[in-house]
């Protein structure tokens, strides 16, 4: 049986990617910074993260996802900007796309994602968005 991750645990991963991708190397600070959290919070998310082989740290300090990790932040972030998109040529704000996207990647299924994808695909709503 597949294990779940938490809510919680999901959004350190995605954050990570996102740094990487920004940044090219991901440190504790940054990511407090760009979740808005403690470093003592994160400091406790990484123990865990690290004890069930999400990440592991690099002698610099530096944090290295996994391909574990990877993969969870990938689906994450994929939902996230995707969701955030389409609300965005719904007319939402970004701002609030953006929020609303964070809330919804971690409880939407794959079923009903893979729906929206269709629906996204099929209408191409987001190609005539960014032809207007």
């Amino acid at each position: 049986m597949k294990k779940e991750i938490g809510k919680s645990a999901e959004d350190y991963l995605e954050s990570m990617v996102i740094l990487m991708e920004q940044n090219g190397y991901v440190r504790s600070v940054d990511i407090a910074a760009h979740l808005g959290v403690t470093k003592p919070s994160v400091s406790i998310a990484m123990k865990r993260l690290r004890e069930e082989g999400y990440i592991e740290m690099d002698r610099a300090g530096s944090i290295v996802v996994t391909e574990k990790g990877k993969e969870i932040a990938d689906k994450i972030y994929a939902r996230h900007k995707l969701i955030t998109s389409y609300f965005v040529a719904l007319g939402v704000t970004p701002d609030v796309a953006e929020e609303d996207a964070c809330r919804i990647e971690h409880d939407i299924s794959d079923e009903t994602f893979n729906a929206l994808c269709r629906h996204i695909e099929e209408s191409d709503i987001l190609n005539k968005t960014k032809k207007d």
